[in-house]
């Protein structure tokens, strides 16, 4: 279930006796981990006493279920929160014996659950995709019998959008799309991130004043790296012009340019991968990426989908070696980093003859 659907049940019908929480996601755990507690917990004497925690990494799953169903003589109200549910999987010759012993010790316990008790495993580990996604099918088969199975994936580039816009207008600020879709990319999609940077925010601004881009790219990490990724996109349109009016931003912004180049490195490899791929579409480009275990956002695949546009393989090739060639230039003390730049923009947009 996700997790909107499990606060909602946790509404309807109280707290369950066993719940697996899985993915990567803390901010929605976060607020399934509190709506929780209010509900296993209510009383602040209850949550002194009631509130236990395990790791599967220290001790066995066979501990943690004793302690679970002795009733303890200090807490009406218990709530045991078992870190690394992942350890339920043992490992070696002895997996397929082991891995059935744990599953009939709980299927024992939830055949008889402790009245008022409520016990958590968690397992932030694992992804949805990629390598963890048969660890994570292993992990349900395991807590079949558990009926609230509650997943925690990443946040898409989407979700995360909806996300600030709902953050910004229940904390009443002032944010743009522009500077929406900065903060996003500046915190990469990250949930938790972003929550954090409107806290932060919301606690900066005046009432009733608008949060530009300047200030974002004062106040937020990272968010100077979105200024490079317009550079990108510009060389990527082979915009000359725009090219050197934007490192020219950047300069005076005080950017470290090693870094600028190293992100239009970066993004001219992810092109000419793209090619050799024959990917097509930003979508494509998306999920071909995400795949391979690389962080790639809608904003930044239709980035690479530019580039792709704007040079065939033959000119990223030489694209490469002209990051490469001016890598080498700005670790020299002549010219300037200014001037290496300058002259790095005007070759790379030159037209092909």
């Amino acid at each position: 279930m996700t997790a909107e659907q499990f606060l909602i049940g946790l509404e309807k019908q109280g707290a369950p006796a066993v719940v697996l929480f899985v993915g990567p996601d803390a901010y929605m755990r976060s607020l399934c981990k509190e709506a929780l507690l209010a509900v296993a917990l209510p009383e602040e004497a209850d949550r002194e006493s009631g509130w236990s925690r395990w790791d599967l990494a220290e001790v066995s799953l066979a501990q943690v279920l004793d302690d679970a169903a002795a009733m303890s003589l200090f807490a009406s109200r218990r709530l045991i929160w078992v870190a690394g549910a992942e350890g339920v999987l043992p490992r070696g010759r002895a997996k397929q014996d082991d891995e059935t012993s744990g599953a009939k010790e709980l299927q024992a316990y939830l055949s008889n659950p402790t009245p008022a008790t409520t016990i958590v495993f968690d397992c932030q580990r694992y992804d949805f995709d990629g390598d963890d996604k048969t660890k994570v099918e292993n992990l349900r088969k395991f807590f079949t019998n558990v009926k609230a199975q509650v997943e925690f994936p990443r946040f898409t580039p989407e979700m995360a959008r909806r996300l600030a816009k709902d953050l910004v207008a229940e904390r009443r600020l002032k944010l743009g799309s522009a500077e929406i879709e900065l903060l996003v990319e500046a915190t990469g999609a990250d949930a938790s991130r972003l929550n954090q940077e409107i806290e932060k925010l919301s606690l900066y601004a005046k009432p009733g004043e608008a949060i530009s881009i300047e200030t974002l790219t004062a106040l937020v990490p990272n968010a100077r790296a979105a200024n490079i990724f317009s550079l990108v996109a510009s060389i990527g349109r082979g915009d000359r012009a725009k090219s050197l009016d934007i490192l020219d931003t950047l300069i005076r912004e005080g950017e470290y340019l090693p870094i600028a180049l190293s992100f239009l490195g970066t993004q001219f490899r992810f092109a000419l991968a793209g090619h050799e791929a024959r990917l097509k579409g930003s979508m494509q480009i998306q999920n071909h990426f995400s795949k391979l275990g690389i962080a790639m956002w809608k904003a930044r695949a239709e980035q690479v989908e530019q580039t792709m546009t704007a040079f065939g393989p033959a000119r990223l090739k030489r694209a490469i070696r002209l990051v490469y060639g001016a890598d080498q230039a700005l670790r020299d003390t002549r010219p300037d980093d200014k001037t290496v730049m300058e002259d790095f923009v005007w070759k790379v947009t030159a037209k092909e003859g």
